[in-house]
């Protein structure tokens, strides 16, 4: 018989020796309110089968940086976002002792644990050994990490790391976790335990997937997916480019700033952040009504805003960057993530996407070629046998 567990435990940080057999988080989207029932969790212990799984990375249109606290809970923030076919993926294979075996490719990295044993947080895949503890375990595996994009892209790829793994265990353990519980265990763990500066959006972005205003709020998260006709999504696709900037970022840094700036109310900062949520609600009314000019022009507005969120935010090659793409085509354009490198976003007039492409390529960019991604996290199972 698995372990019953309490679920409001899934929210609190874990003391020593406190391994929970199985996890449940707040917020069904019918109701928003706390899950009170108890699940039970069964380990594959006995199983053959490999667990993966994958999760989409996203890029944002408008409203970055609403989604960090403590602006979000004291003016509610917004994100529109669209998930791409970059992923992030997990995979848990079985062992037949009671070691964990964890191995980032990205990261050129591998830990072992024992069962039971409480994790060293000593800046080596502490997001791994945090959601590991979460779930706890009584048998070893062996569990496989890799992206599609390098970290700092601007993509979202920690957080839409987490959520893979933890789908992955979420499957392994045989937990009834609903899509907003993974979401909220994923920021628990990466920002709550761990304290690791940054928002809200990746991690419900890559749960959900595809087009979503995602609203933050001090008590709830809402995602509203939004339809648009095939016609408008496609060309949207289309004048839609990512540049790779060749330069990572550290995002927990300019996170920082940003929110001391907020808390000191430095400078123009709150009527920076309050214009970026007012654009992103404005980007989602002109993708419904196919005013894609308009979609474009308003990109450029939030990057203006954005810019005033720390001077950290836009370094001087990013704006010679950006102006490159504005000369030979582009409407307007943003960078994704923290800012300081990693991915821009350019939208481009219906006629000058190949322009701008062989504008940024000269410039030293690389432009990353993409799809929409309607899918969110999914899991499966492969039977090694």
């Amino acid at each position: 018989m698995a372990d019953r567990i309490d679920p409001q435990r899934l929210l609190r940080p874990h003391t020593p020796g406190s391994y929970p057999r199985a996890i449940a988080a707040a917020a069904p989207p019918s109701t928003m309110r706390a899950v009170t029932t108890r699940l039970e969790a069964t380990a594959l212990d006995t199983s053959p089968a490999i667990i993966r799984a994958k999760a989409p990375l996203r890029i944002s249109f408008g409203g970055g940086g609403t989604d960090v606290s403590p602006y979000y809970e004291e003016r509610g923030g917004v994100v529109l976002s669209m998930t791409v076919d970059k992923y992030a993926y997990a995979t848990i294979m079985p062992r037949d002792d009671e070691r964990i075996v964890i191995r980032s490719i990205d990261l050129d990295s591998t830990v072992e644990l024992s069962t039971g044993e409480e994790p060293l947080y000593d800046g080596n895949l502490d997001l791994v050994k945090a959601a590991i503890k979460r779930f706890g375990a009584r048998f070893g595996f062996s569990l496989l990490l890799h992206c599609d994009v390098p970290p700092g892209s601007g993509l979202g790829s920690s957080a839409t790391m987490t959520t893979a793994l933890i789908g992955a265990l979420k499957h392994w353990f045989r937990c009834n976790l609903a899509d907003y519980q993974v979401a909220e265990l994923a920021y628990q763990v990466e920002r709550v335990e761990l304290g690791i500066k940054g928002g809200k959006q990746d991690q419900y972005a890559s749960v959900f997937g595809g087009l979503n205003l995602i609203e933050f709020y001090a008590d709830r998260t809402v995602v509203n997916p939004l339809r648009l006709k095939p016609a408008i999504l496609n060309e949207l696709e289309y004048r839609t480019l990512l540049c790779y900037t060749g330069r990572s970022r550290v995002s927990g840094e300019i996170i920082e700033d940003q929110v001391a700036r907020y808390t000191q109310k430095t400078g123009d900062i709150v009527e920076a952040l309050d214009r970026t949520k007012a654009l992103a609600y404005a980007m989602k009314d002109a993708l419904l009504l196919g005013e894609l000019d308009e979609f474009g022009h308003l990109l450029r507005e939030a990057w203006e805003a954005k810019r005033k969120f720390s001077p950290k935010i836009a370094l001087p090659y990013i704006d010679e960057m950006y102006e490159t793409a504005l000369r030979h085509g582009a409407i307007g354009g943003k960078l994704l993530g923290a800012g300081g490198g990693g991915h821009i976003l350019f939208f481009c007039a219906h006629n000058r996407r190949l322009d701008v492409i062989d504008a940024l390529t000269k410039a030293g960019g690389t432009v990353t070629p993409f799809a929409f991604e309607f899918i969110g996290l999914q899991t499966w199972e492969v039977d090694q046998r």
